[in-house]
């Protein structure tokens, strides 16, 4: 069984370089124009409910049927969100945070620990259904968070949370083995996925 990580397409807050977390910021009008559709569709996309994941599943698989995975929304940044790091350099709260290593729990945020927890809660009983039924590839459009979460906790070679991090419309492919994932829970990493036109790296 294939399976395929894919984080949106760009936003403004993209752009700006501000935390968007839990905001349900849409694509902007140039991060949806970049994006081009896969030559081969899925007749099942699961999705995080924030709208920019959704705009980019339809932009990329638009005859596909979308599912949407609430767990598989990004990290929660509480008040954090909307912000950059430049406008946060002297905010107290921001530098504990980033000196802690970005783990624990952002002011009415998310510890990254948890995040994780629910991320791959969600990711867990998805394979073993696509298994279970014969599935032949699974896609997910969520984001870059809940990409990292899954590569850093499934996917061989093993690499830090951070390692995983990845472009707007871009993602991995994994080959699910039966054998591997039984005995070690491990997905092996097949390729660098990208949907954007004119990236030079896909």
């Amino acid at each position: 069984m294939k399976i395929w990580l894919l984080r949106h397409g760009r936003t403004h807050f993209n752009d700006e370089r501000r935390y968007q977390g839990q905001m349900d910021i849409p694509l902007s009008e140039a991060g949806a124009a970049e994006l081009y559709a896969a030559q081969r569709q899925p007749e099942t996309v699961y999705v995080s409910p924030l709208c920019r994941a959704r705009q980019t599943a339809l932009r990329i698989f638009p005859d596909a049927r979308q599912i949407v995975v609430e767990d598989f929304r990004e990290m929660d940044f509480g008040v954090f969100d909307g912000r950059t790091a430049d406008e946060m350099a002297h905010d107290t709260a921001y530098r504990a945070w980033v000196d802690g290593g970005c783990v624990e729990a952002c002011p009415s945020g998310e510890r990254r620990a948890d995040f994780c927890a629910r991320t791959c809660g969600a990711f867990v009983p998805l394979v073993e259904e696509a298994a279970h039924s014969g599935t032949e590839w699974l896609v997910i459009v969520a984001h870059g968070g809940t990409q990292r979460a899954l590569m850093e906790h499934f996917a061989l070679p093993e690499r830090d949370y951070y390692a995983w991090m990845t472009g707007n419309g871009r993602g991995y492919a994994l080959d699910w083995d039966e054998t591997l994932w039984r005995e070690k829970r491990r997905i092996r990493f097949a390729q660098e996925l990208c949907f954007v036109r004119g990236a030079y790296v896909c």
